[in-house]
């Protein structure tokens, strides 16, 4: 898979994929990244990328031409692109962009080319968005400086659920928002498939040695090494936590029965001291 990124500060991703999974799966060649400076893209001296928006108001906005010819370099055609390029799209990072999760993070995952456009100061001309982009991705309810953080984010978060970067495929499935139970292939430490993974819900916390650590034990049910009663405690620490911290994740997650009996019991214990 190949993410391309288009910004006016290719300098910022240096660091960010230098380190930990992203430098792994770029080094083994799992996934591919191009940083593609916007400024290469104009024609005067001066490199100028931005401009006055009409109608007045505060800021500047991204001029269409560069970001049309740095598209263009990358063989991206305005709208309706010819048939065969179905496995790849194209991104404007935006406030106004629907919500980025790990299920729009698994949908990208299955694409063979994702191409992101960082927008800056006030925003990115509209036309751009209308000929070129096939959707705007938000990354939360607030505004950032640039759209750089935001593909950072979502290059992570993706490349992620690509086959092979994280080494092991179920690991995954065990975070919050992991995949919905069932679409893990194969059985982890023998616990059935429809058991496992987040099913949309926060994930349960997490214990290493020593088993002791500033007058606080690690529970006990982690130690005694009986699987079923683990996955029970993990299934209900994650609907404990949910219901406190996500109440809106339980409206839509696969919820089984033995599920519904847990939260009715936390719900008449409640939810703190967790």
């Amino acid at each position: 898979m190949r993410f391309e990124i288009v910004t006016i500060f290719p300098g910022f991703f240096a660091g960010i994929f230098e380190n930990g999974i992203v430098r792994r799966a770029l080094a083994e060649g799992l996934v591919e990244v191009g940083v593609h400076d916007l400024r290469e893209f104009t024609h005067d001296r001066h490199r100028t990328v931005d401009d006055r928006p009409f109608g007045g108001g505060e800021g500047m906005v991204l001029k269409p031409e560069p970001l049309a010819e740095a598209l263009a370099s990358l063989d991206i055609a305005p709208k309706p692109r010819p048939a065969g390029v179905a496995r790849e799209r194209v991104i404007l990072l935006s406030a106004q962009g629907r919500p980025f999760t790990q299920a729009v993070a698994r949908e990208l995952a299955g694409l063979e080319r994702v191409v992101l456009l960082c927008g800056r100061y006030e925003g990115v001309d509209e036309r751009i968005n209308q000929l070129y982009c096939d959707e705007e991705l938000s990354i939360g309810d607030y505004v950032l400086s640039g759209g750089e953080l935001a593909a950072a984010v979502v290059v992570d978060a993706t490349m992620r659920l690509i086959p092979g970067v994280l080494g092991n495929q179920a690991s995954g499935a065990f975070e919050s928002f992991g995949a919905a139970d069932g679409e893990i292939e194969a059985d982890v430490e023998g616990v059935p498939r429809s058991q496992h993974g987040a099913g949309g819900l926060l994930d349960y916390p997490h214990y290493t040695r020593p088993a002791v650590f500033g007058g606080l034990a690690a529970p006990e049910v982690l130690l005694n090494g009986d699987h079923q009663q683990i996955r029970r405690w993990r299934r209900q620490q994650q609907l404990r936590k949910t219901l406190a911290n996500r109440p809106d994740l339980l409206e839509k997650a696969a919820l089984s029965d033995e599920d519904r009996r847990l939260l009715e019991a936390i719900g008449q214990e409640g939810c703190e001291g967790f």
